[in-house]
């Protein structure tokens, strides 16, 4: 194939199609509001839901948010990954062992002992690992989980200028 086929109806216009920009504005809605259709699919209600969004993002501890919304701390951190946020209770290596688990090539006790958590942590865990984040549901809280300070230990770190 020559440059000459490749090339093939290209056409060059002077001027770009203005497709405009589709936008949704739900800041007039509660947080709760704008989590009601999908209180089936959330593990607590979504006034609970709201309130561990709001706790967890004003710097509260997962368990603390659950607290806070009269939930269980599990139930609170169930929440916040359906709603995007990575709240797994263990790392990479233990991610891969729940998978194992999951896929039955692990006991349910050997996949414990190799991750090192108890059966509270070991369950979340498998519920993290099974059940996937709810985009839609996501959308509905952005801007509420988000911080304004992206690196939150930014005043911790030195400057490049400071090493001179």
């Amino acid at each position: 194939m020559g440059l000459a086929e490749i090339a093939a109806g290209i056409e060059v216009t002077e001027h770009q199609r203005e497709h405009g920009v589709a936008a949704v504005d739900d800041t007039e809605s509660s947080l709760a509001e704008r989590l009601r259709p999908f209180a089936d699919q959330l593990p607590c209600g979504p006034d609970a839901a709201a309130t561990v969004v709001d706790a967890y993002a004003s710097g509260r501890a997962v368990d603390d948010c659950g607290h806070v919304a009269d939930v269980p701390p599990v139930t609170a951190a169930k929440t916040l990954h359906l709603l995007g946020e990575q709240v797994s209770p263990v790392g990479p290596q233990g991610r891969d062992i729940v998978d194992d688990w999951l896929d039955g090539r692990l006991s349910r006790s050997d996949a414990m002992a190799l991750a090192g958590v108890g059966e509270r942590t070991f369950a979340l865990a498998a519920y993290v690992e099974s059940h996937d984040p709810l985009p839609e549901a996501r959308d509905a809280v952005e801007g509420a989980l988000e911080t304004e300070d992206e690196d939150p230990l930014g005043e911790a770190r030195s400057d490049v200028g400071e090493l001179l």
